[in-house]
């Protein structure tokens, strides 16, 4: 049967909205050494509503400003430093970071349940003394995605399998009343179990097929992640290692839009 004009645009709407949804499930790391560099990628996905992840190498070296030009350019920021301290420094840092206005930080779970929720009641603290601003999601990483079998076993030195510590640091997080939890797509399905599907999961070591590992050891596709439970994909050298990386970012949303 013939679709209406009507139907069409309302199936189109619902597309491009959808299509909006997974761009704002997309975050791209801004692995740059400063500012200036990290503007020319940024400057290539000018109208992609995507997140912006801000690590330690950028952050540290472009400072508190740059997060503010880029909350100042309508983008959702990812600050990712991985807190990881006594409680009382971690909520300290949760404090001054929630009032950057940033949109998600993360802390390492494996500093206990303490330290966790006192970055909790740091983002709290600064939300109570400038009411205009939100508390962040806060997230915490269980295993990199790096980190082997080999390497957790016998370097780190946690017994057991990759999925068991990710879904035990992930039900330590829930209980310290984080939002979420970083880890690899393999494990978000299990995380969803154990926590519940409101239960964020950030998942790194997402790479389009045929694209290189480079230094991760548990990967997945962005559609495959989506379909199992992920929240949020980051995607590095897919795309900003691209010859083309507006291309590159919107194929991958394409895919997601498609799971």
């Amino acid at each position: 049967m013939e679709q209406t004009p009507e139907q069409a645009q309302h199936e189109s709407i619902g597309h491009i909205t959808k299509r909006d949804e997974m761009a704002g499930r997309l975050m791209i790391p801004l692995d740059y050494p400063d500012a200036a560099e990290a503007r020319v990628l940024i400057d290539k996905l000018e109208g992609i509503p995507c997140y912006l992840k801000v690590g330690m190498q950028l952050f540290y070296a472009a400072g508190p400003d740059f997060i503010r030009e880029l909350k100042d350019r309508g983008y959702s920021v990812f600050l990712d430093v991985k807190m990881h301290d006594i409680p009382n420094t971690v909520r300290g840092g949760a404090e001054s970071i929630t009032k950057l206005g940033v949109d998600m930080f993360n802390v390492h779970a494996s500093g206990g349940k303490a330290m966790m929720a006192a970055a909790l009641e740091g983002a709290a603290k600064a939300v109570s003394l400038h009411p205009s601003l939100h508390i962040p999601l806060i997230i915490a990483v269980t295993q990199l995605t790096s980190t082997s079998q080999e390497v957790m076993n016998g370097e780190i030195g946690i017994a057991g399998n990759v999925e068991d510590t990710v879904v035990r640091y992930a039900r330590l997080a829930a209980e310290a009343g984080l939002h979420g939890v970083v880890a690899s797509p393999q494990e978000s399905a299990a995380i969803a179990a154990a926590c519940g599907p409101e239960f964020v999961t950030v998942t790194p070591g997402i790479r389009p097929a045929g694209a290189s590992l480079d230094d991760q050891s548990r990967v997945m596709t962005p559609g495959q992640a989506i379909r199992q439970g992920s929240h949020f994909l980051v995607v590095g050298r897919p795309i900003t290692a691209a010859a083309d990386p507006r291309a590159a970012a919107l194929s991958i949303i394409e895919e997601m839009t498609q799971a």
